[in-house]
């Protein structure tokens, strides 16, 4: 899987030393001096946020399921194409199994 070329990784020794030479591109006094007032003035100025309104009484936290452990033979060269997309390849497994599971369900409909 090929890294995006815009993600730039520091440790935190290199983030303080960067800070330390004033290479934050953030402004922090500015952030600690807004006010909630001031966050609700611009998101009201804000035309992608105009007559936008959200019910939070009807928002529910829905925890997922727990994955469950299986220990399953796989063909090589499937496991090697997964391992060679990357970190997280197990997931991308179980994303590409789920889509089949619903295209099976919704077709058997």
């Amino acid at each position: 899987m090929k890294k995006k070329e815009h993600t730039v990784r520091y440790s935190a020794e290199k983030l303080s030393a960067k800070r330390a030479r004033g290479q934050s591109r953030s402004d922090w006094a500015k952030s600690a001096a807004t006010t909630a007032r001031n966050i609700e003035a611009s998101i009201a100025a804000d035309p992608d946020e105009a007559d936008m309104v959200v019910d939070w009484t009807k928002a529910s936290a829905e925890m997922p399921q727990p994955k469950v452990v299986l220990n399953m033979r796989v063909d090589r060269d499937v496991i090697d194409y997964f391992r060679h997309t990357g970190r997280g390849y197990q997931t991308r497994i179980n994303a590409v199994l789920r889509a089949f599971v619903k295209a099976e369900q919704r077709r058997a409909r």
